[in-house]
């Protein structure tokens, strides 16, 4: 980032505010003009995500609706990088992806100045927006690694940290470094090989720090960030019940059980109340699935007011919705607030849609909980890569499958793709179903299942990869404790690290809707 001649605009409305994603063309613009010398602009891509996983974080001046200078950030906790780190590493190749929400330090990456704009100190502007972000969020300090591009006129004479002395006693004038320190930043120390392509700092870059005098270190004594998380899951029986109130009494024995333990998070199975369908038409099964629908709002205000009363939060599995004669397969999170949420299943199977005229739903998002951000997929959707993957992307900590399947290699299919989608994401992933039959209740007569909790597999987590798993074919529950920051240690400094080395150069992910 540098500071230099005054604009040439005569008449300026600057307007200091948070970035957007509609700026990412004046963003392409500045740093394709700042940055000829080295990799130009961010991608959209990068872009994007730098936005979504820390809006708060990235700042921008614009000039009559022209965004003219910006600044990008993220959090890390800094104990887990060192002062030997990589420019690439700590930022996630640019998208983000090492941001960490419960960090202690905001880490600057990136500042520039359109070039007509300098000498407006608008850089100033940014450094001291950013000054205020680390003190609202209680932020230990705010470290960057700076480029000393002044120091290839001095190479042969000297060594960059002769070059940094004499920098700071104003002998040389940098145009980077002298400017962070006139914003009160101090060198802790010189690293080499941060930015290897920038020629004119020899890759050599200052790591710098600002204290924030007013960092309190006190912890919360109550609301606080969960470290460890109990989720348990059920796995249920398959029995005849005669009507809605059946029903709950079931589901309240669960409830209650688990949240006994002191659980955070109950897993129902995908159609737990399919027993109901029994009392319609079986002749006519897509009739029957849409009179099971009618329960499904009176089914999901009972499950929030369980999750206010017990205290825990509720994945009500899934159930149909039938609205506007579309069949639809949703499952609902019930907070332990009151609040509540659904994610639709996407991916319909055959059977569903020739049995059932199941559609897909359009959307699939992350959740947050008092706990951390889960996301939920029904079923089949596990079964599909992209998904996870979009969800990891924003930040997926504990992923949810409820899911129903009535032979052993159908299970199979759902375990082993959860299995996968637990390394290849580096998150948690637990999985339930219902076991026994339904002799009944056509299409749903046969159940298989054995539930279970799947974790990354590294040596922070256990040597099969499995944090606990159910007895096949048995009602019972299953409680496991998840170490959130575990994930945290893995996706830093893991044996290997499935997202930081993704080649998004090559490929990417996107969802298009």
């Amino acid at each position: 980032m540098s500071d230099a001649p005054e604009s040439e605009h005569d008449e300026h409305r600057l307007t200091l505010r948070n970035t957007r994603l509609d700026d990412y063309k004046d963003i392409e613009e500045i740093m394709e003009a700042v940055y000829q010398g080295l990799d130009g602009a961010w991608t959209r891509e990068q872009f994007e995500s730098q936005i979504q996983r820390f809006p708060e974080g990235q700042i921008c001046i614009e000039d009559n609706g022209k965004v003219v200078a910006a600044a990008i950030s993220l959090i890390v906790d800094y104990r887990r990088w060192g002062d030997r780190h990589r420019y690439w590493e700590i930022t996630g190749k640019g998208y983000l992806t090492t941001h960490d929400p419960d960090g202690d330090t905001l880490y600057g990456v990136d500042v520039f100045v359109h070039p007509e704009y300098r000498g407006l100190r608008l850089g100033r502007r940014l450094y001291d927006a950013r000054k205020e972000v680390c003190e609202k969020l209680n932020l230990r300090a705010i470290v960057a690694g700076g480029r000393i591009p002044g120091y290839y006129k001095h190479r042969d004479e000297m060594s960059p940290q002769q070059y940094v002395e004499l920098v700071k006693s104003k002998e040389i004038i940098d145009p980077v470094l002298t400017f962070q320190l006139s914003n009160d930043f101090h060198v802790r120390r010189i690293i080499n090989d941060y930015l290897p392509d920038d020629k004119e700092s020899q890759a050599y870059a200052t790591l710098l720090e600002w204290i924030n005098i007013y960092y309190d270190e006190k912890e919360k004594l109550i609301g606080g960030t969960k470290q460890v998380v109990r989720v348990g899951a059920v796995q249920w029986q398959m029995r005849p019940l005669h009507s809605l109130d059946d029903l709950l009494q079931q589901v309240e024995y669960f409830v209650d059980a688990v949240s006994g333990y002191q659980s955070d998070i109950i897993l129902f199975p995908e159609f737990f109340n399919g027993p109901l369908m029994a009392q319609f038409n079986q002749e006519n099964t897509a009739e029957a699935v849409r009179h099971l629908a009618e329960y499904t709002e009176p089914l999901r205000q009972e499950m929030v007011k369980l999750a206010l009363s017990y205290n825990i939060n509720i994945i009500a599995g899934s159930m149909p919705e039938y609205e506007d004669q579309e069949l639809r397969n949703v499952s609902y999170l019930c907070r332990r607030d009151g609040s509540w949420d659904k994610q639709y299943k996407l991916h319909i199977t055959p059977d569903e849609r020739a049995y059932w005229g199941l559609r897909g739903g359009n959307d699939v998002r992350i959740f947050d909980t008092d706990f951390g951000k889960i996301g939920i997929l029904i079923c089949y959707d596990v079964e599909f890569p992209e998904l996870p993957r979009i969800l990891a992307e924003q930040g997926l900590q504990v992923l949810f499958v409820p899911f129903w399947t009535d032979t052993k290699n159908a299970y199979l299919r759902v375990r082993r793709c959860a299995q996968a989608r637990a390394i290849e994401n580096e998150c948690y992933v637990v999985i339930s179903g219902s076991v026994g039959n339904l002799p009944r209740v056509e299409n749903m007569d046969m159940q298989y299942s054995q539930a279970a909790v799947f974790t990354p597999s590294d040596f922070a987590f256990p040597h099969d990869a499995v944090a606990a798993e159910a007895t096949p074919n048995t009602e019972m529950t299953l409680i496991a404790d998840l170490d959130l920051d575990n994930l945290k240690e893995l996706r830093t400094h893991g044996s290997v690290r499935n997202l930081v080395d993704r080649r998004l150069d090559l490929y990417s992910v996107r969802w298009k809707r």
